[in-house]
């Protein structure tokens, strides 16, 4: 996609939501963190259901810690994988707590390093918790960059790499919110909403839908 089309594609993507963010609930970095582990493979709307009963009760990781593995299921067993992420909860914080003083850290290394979180998680938390103007490309992401030829990639680190380069430094802050959202409403798996897109003319996808 030639650059004119880039800074076009995110200009309009901006007009239409000029603050974008996660559709996850979240007051602190440590809740955005937990809610994020917990979205793995799972809906927003889901964990956000979750989370909802789960903060008031347990939303620092020394409180996560004293209401135990056990309990921590019962609040997240609605989620997909609950076994999983209730053990890997459990331990990231624990070690918030030893080697960080119960903060979430501010590197991509240190984030990296807890259990659950992959590059994906800490991107999103370097991003909306910090103002990194990182970019987490999910499967939504992966799936428009390739499909408008925005930042076509066999994996998704080739997508996070393409993207890094052809963002705009004036986007970047909130291009992977503004991509996500499109993939989940508009370009969606089955069948893209082509004819509402407002990127349409300057997607190179074959197969658009026509409308009606």
């Amino acid at each position: 996609m030639k650059r004119a089309d880039v800074v076009e594609l995110f200009a309009r993507l901006r007009e239409l939501d000029p603050h974008p963010t996660t559709e996850l609930d979240y007051s602190t970095p440590f809740e955005l963190l937990v809610a994020v582990v917990l979205s793995a493979q799972a809906t927003d709307v889901g964990v956000n259901k979750a989370t909802k009963k789960l903060y008031p009760v347990a939303n620092t990781p020394q409180a996560i810690l004293e209401l135990g593995e056990e309990k921590l299921k019962k609040y997240i067993s609605t989620i997909g994988l609950f076994n999983a992420k209730a053990k890997n909860v459990i331990a990231l914080c624990g070690i918030l707590v030893e080697q960080h003083g119960g903060e979430v850290p501010r590197t991509r290394e240190a984030l990296e390093a807890l259990p659950g979180v992959g590059r994906k998680t800490a991107n999103v938390v370097l991003n909306t918790a910090f103002g990194e103007p990182t970019i987490a490309v999910d499967t939504h992401i992966f799936r428009v960059a390739n499909r408008t030829g925005l930042a076509p990639g066999k994996d998704v680190r080739a997508v996070e790499d393409k993207l890094e380069k052809v963002v705009p430094a004036e986007f970047k802050q909130d291009a992977h919110h503004w991509l996500i959202l499109h993939g989940r409403y508009v370009c969606k798996a089955r069948r893209p909403d082509c004819p509402n897109c407002v990127i349409r003319d300057l997607c190179r996808y074959k197969d658009k839908t026509p409308a009606g």
